[in-house]
């Protein structure tokens, strides 16, 4: 199979060509412009590379509902330029062969699950930390979707009882996002969170929003695998902080089993594809694509 990947990132694009065990032949990426300009540069990549399918996992919110009139839109984003705009349509009109859309979060997610971190496993959370905070889930061996995709950045949290930081989301102050983003890191704390790594404090409190989300993605879906991405969490110190965060949190409820046991080490990771889980995920949409006819 020879397979095209989009990774429909808020701040760039990654575009991939690739096959159907994962590996990327070629790539590029650029800035997320216009909705004009960025997919016409999408589009000039992919065309004349005799492709299979397409896989493209965007930023959101998006519409996920195939008997929706309105699938393939990107929807109520704050980019004004993108809102209410048809990516699929706009893809469709350049591309006969099938296109795959979802969520950045849902293909990284099925793309560790193929090839990474979660291989072999029926169910996992990926998380991405960074400018925003996203959360993709594969539940029974499906990706997960209701009414519309998950949107479990944005669950509220217990504000901790030494924070009085109110959060950056317009929408809900106090969510995941709002309180443990990156740009809640840079506000809470004046300085951006590269210039932050020998601050004790700063990741002992972002460890505690972590893992309260963390707790209710373990309480609500029993995954067998928590990977978690994004620039944030480039900061590796993160990951043994977030572990006895939740152990502490959860106080013993969720019994021991062959998945979550011990210090957490080898339930809650960073994605086994590194950098290239998004893209690597788009690519398994593609031939998920395929497979399912």
């Amino acid at each position: 199979m020879r397979l095209g990947a989009v990774e429909a990132g808020g701040t760039k694009f990654v575009c991939a060509i690739g096959n159907e065990h994962g590996d990327i032949f070629e790539r590029i990426s650029f800035p997320t412009t216009t909705p004009t300009e960025t997919l016409e540069q999408v589009i000039n990549f992919l065309q004349g590379k005799n492709l299979d399918a397409i896989g493209i996992g965007s930023f959101g919110p998006i519409d996920v509902n195939m008997k929706s009139d309105t699938y393939g839109y990107v929807m109520n984003t704050p980019k004004l330029a993108w809102k209410n705009y048809d990516v699929l349509g706009h893809m469709k009109e350049h591309f006969s062969v099938p296109i795959a859309f979802d969520t950045d979060v849902n293909a990284a997610a099925l793309g560790e699950a193929t090839w990474g971190a979660a291989k072999g496993l029926d169910s996992c959370i990926y998380m991405t930390v960074g400018t925003g905070i996203g959360v993709g889930a594969i539940v029974e061996g499906k990706l997960l979707h209701g009414m519309s995709h998950p949107e479990m950045g944005h669950i509220l949290l217990k504000p901790h009882h030494t924070d009085s930081f109110k959060g950056v989301c317009p929408y809900h102050g106090n969510c995941l996002e709002g309180m443990a983003s990156g740009p809640a890191i840079e506000k809470r704390w004046n300085q951006k969170g590269a210039q932050l790594q020998t601050n004790e404090e700063v990741w002992e409190l972002e460890a505690y929003y972590l893992a309260q989300a963390l707790m209710n993605y373990v309480l609500i879906l029993a995954p067998k695998k928590l990977i978690i991405g994004g620039g944030v969490m480039k900061q590796a110190q993160l990951f043994p902080l977030v572990s006895r965060q939740l152990t502490g949190l959860l106080q013993g409820y969720v019994s021991e089993n062959q998945y979550f046991y011990g210090d957490l080490s080898t339930y809650i990771v960073p994605p086994a594809l590194g950098d290239n889980a998004g893209v690597c995920g788009a690519l398994a949409l593609a031939k998920e694509s395929l497979v399912q006819g």
